[in-house]
């Protein structure tokens, strides 16, 4: 699988020629290594613009991306 973002235009946009784009993220999530032995935990990918993350018990109910930026100064403060 590709490691970049492909965009398609939007079924919503209809025949105009400013619409909106969207891309599928990938689905490489992997269990966060700050997540412990439990079962119940919380997954990441990696975006080629950030991270997106998900929990493993609700992965059908979708993710919350992160912007690189975000993601890093997310990343200073959780390791602390």
């Amino acid at each position: 699988m590709s490691n970049e973002l492909v965009f398609r235009k939007s079924s919503y946009s209809g025949q105009a020629p400013n619409c909106v784009e969207v891309a599928h993220i990938p689905t490489g999530f992997r269990k966060s290594s700050h997540s412990g032995a439990g079962e119940n935990c919380v997954e990441v990918a990696d975006l080629p613009c950030g991270a997106a993350v998900r929990d493993s018990k609700n992965p059908a109910r979708g993710h919350l991306p992160f912007p690189a930026a975000e993601w890093d100064a997310f990343l200073v403060i959780a390791r602390g």
